[in-house]
């Protein structure tokens, strides 16, 4: 969105003004285009990285605001939650050594920001989606206080008018309802610039349509989030749903989402991406500035298309075009939004390498997509690759079907390898980088499998907590080294087990698979629920999953003493013999908190509630396992 100073608005006369300024830089970027104002020849690129702030036990630390005052440089700027930072690379031409440049630059820089984080006893974490975050990380006291965030939550809100549902299904499931822009800031990626001539864009950003596909499915790092292991690439599904601002309709009216991969083949010039938007979605927020983009045209300058800027910031294409003007010169750009953060630098500047050789090898080869392939299929393509990664099968030229691992090896790589050689490239650049893309995925060792494997190896016994923060603190040791993922060692929860950070608060531990019944269940029920699972407690609870009563072992048990010879016990249901209004905590309760008034009032089931509904249990034999495992690391040790 540009400035972190915007402003939403109401006022109605503001937004008509906003919307004029709107006008008349589309006017003036069509008229810059008719007489060749845009500059063309030159071929550069530029990155933006995302990343989290982790504290010394690898959980979510908001330290942004301190951290950047000790970074003290313009390249590092604040992101919407307090433990998130961007850096913003300059950009460079498109040739040579830039690749190397590129990641010598982003070393030296994460570095930098390694040594200051150490003084504040912190890491730095190039992820996807954080592992350790928590659903109370995604809480309004986590937002970086600057207007920018403000706006957009407001805004967001006051659009959407209802809470939200967020339902994400991998492995496992993810449903959860928010009514917060904070769910965008547990994604992290890695944005990559790519400058094209005016005339050249609409081919070179349908061939970026065409191959995002193939490119996340080689570089998925983002499978779990809040525990759940869902999509190989989770980003793209949690932010599509945490900037939705669309209303529920019980009509088939068709709305489109601000957060899309497109909608069809652009045709001429990137005023089809504008003008579309622009037609599309309304405006968020509403700076003007003090002259028109036309006026100054007239006076032969360049202008700043300020309000196209912010417009186009509020619609989140995954391929986004961009206007850009520096040192009194017009650019046009193609932004590349797809890629997450990390695993390391050198992955990451492996994705790029990847995805430049095969924009320009497809452009000489193939040219234009449009009319040789349907658009339907590359969205599909898209979806597709974001859940499974390289085990996606992709629809490809000819109307052939191939793996994506298949795809990527026998056509992309070459395809790839020869297009920057013939860009001129350095040949030692083009070998190490490609090598990097063939090795990891001829292995299937993206860092989603890295992840994805490494819980799987961990013991069954220790916390979901334990091992979400061994993955993280594996990554932090494995990042500073700069080791391409694939030649990772596997996460062990040794790395952090006992950490007391690991069990501070129920959410981290709670059991979140719950058997229940309603009050009106038969009691037999309950006893076969006890008996087939091994429990001895069971939740009552409403169609609104609202908790009403609790049902124990020791009240089954009275139950059927003092039925045997009562002809109306099978009359009875779960409501004559449920304890009414059970001590309840929620998520956010602290471990020493749930223990005491677990001792205090001899209970040995505690429902967790979040807003009245029930989302967990914690029960003795929760505790003891923690106990046991502590007991045990410090044994170990």
């Amino acid at each position: 969105m540009g400035t972190l100073d915007v402003q939403h608005t109401d006022d109605p006369s503001v937004k008509r003004a906003f919307m004029k300024a709107l006008l008349d830089d589309v006017r003036a970027l069509e008229i810059m285009l008719e007489s060749d104002q845009i500059e063309k020849g030159k071929r550069r690129i530029g990155a933006e990285q995302e990343f989290f702030l982790v504290d010394k036990d690898y959980q979510p630390a908001p330290l942004a605001i301190e951290l950047l005052e000790k970074l003290d440089c313009d390249e590092f700027t604040t992101e919407l939650g307090q433990y998130n930072l961007e850096l913003n690379l300059p950009p460079l031409a498109c040739e040579g050594g830039c690749l190397s440049e590129m990641e010598g630059m982003l070393v030296r820089r994460l570095n930098q920001v390694r040594e200051k984080l150490t003084e504040l006893g912190g890491h730095v974490v190039l992820t996807g989606i954080l592992p350790t975050l928590h659903k109370s990380h995604i809480s309004a006291e986590y937002m970086t206080p600057k207007p920018r965030y403000r706006a957009l939550e407001d805004v967001l809100k006051q659009m959407r008018g209802e809470e939200y549902e967020v339902n994400i299904k991998g492995v496992d499931e993810l449903r959860l309802v928010s009514d917060t822009v904070m769910l965008e800031a547990c994604n992290a990626s890695f944005q990559v610039h790519l400058q094209v001539d005016p005339e050249n864009f609409a081919r070179m950003y349908n061939i970026a349509e065409l191959v995002t596909a193939p490119i996340i499915a080689a570089a998925t790092n983002s499978p779990i989030l809040f525990s759940k292991r869902l999509w190989s690439e989770t980003r793209v599904a949690l932010f599509q749903n945490s900037i939705d601002t669309r209303r529920s309709s019980k009509h088939l009216r068709e709305i489109r989402p601000r957060v899309s991969f497109g909608r069809a083949w652009i045709e001429n010039t990137v005023l089809e991406i504008f003008r579309d938007d622009i037609s599309r979605f309304k405006t968020l927020f509403s700076e003007v500035e003090d002259e028109s983009a036309t006026a100054v045209l007239e006076r032969g300058e360049v202008p700043k298309l300020s309000a196209l800027a912010l417009h186009n910031g509020t619609v989140w294409r995954w391929n986004r075009a961009c206007y850009g003007a520096h040192d009194g010169v017009a650019h046009l750009r193609i932004e590349n939004r797809i890629l997450p953060s990390g695993p390391s630098v050198i992955d990451e500047v492996a994705n790029v390498a990847l995805w430049v050789g095969v924009m320009l090898g497809i452009e000489e080869r193939y040219g234009d997509p449009r009319g040789q392939i349907d658009f339907e299929d590359v969205r599909d393509n898209f979806e597709a690759a974001c859940k499974h990664g390289l085990g996606t099968q992709l629809l490809w030229f000819g109307e052939k079907r191939f793996s994506a691992a298949e795809l990527i090896l026998e056509e992309l790589v070459p395809l790839a390898r020869e297009a920057l050689l013939n860009a001129n490239f350095a040949p030692g650049d083009v070998a190490r980088y490609l090598g990097i893309i063939e090795e990891r995925v001829s292995l299937q060792r993206t860092g989603a499998h890295w992840m994805l494997n490494s819980v799987r190896d961990m013991p069954k016994r220790g916390s979901r907590a334990e091992k979400l923060a061994a993955i993280t603190a594996a990554t932090v040791a494995e990042q500073k080294q700069n080791k391409p993922v694939h030649r990772w060692k596997l996460a062990e929860v040794e790395l952090v087990g006992g950490t007391k950070e690991n069990f501070v608060r129920v959410e981290q531990y709670m059991t979140t698979d719950l058997y229940t019944v309603t009050p009106e269940e038969s009691i037999d029920l309950v006893a076969n629920l006890m008996h087939w699972n091994g429990i001895r407690h069971v939740l009552v609870e409403d169609d609104e999953h609202h908790l009403v009563g609790i049902v124990s072992y020791r009240a089954l048990l009275r139950h059927f003493v003092d039925s045997q010879n009562d002809e109306a016990k099978d009359e009875r249901a779960v409501r004559d013999i449920m304890k009414t209004d059970p001590r309840a905590i929620t998520p956010e309760t602290s471990t020493f908190d749930a223990l005491t008034l677990m001792r205090e009032e001899q209970l040995a089931c505690l429902p967790v509630l979040k807003e009245k509904q029930l989302v967990g249990v914690v029960t003795e034999a929760d505790i003891a396992d923690l106990a046991g495992d502590l007991l045990l690391q410090k044994l170990r040790a």
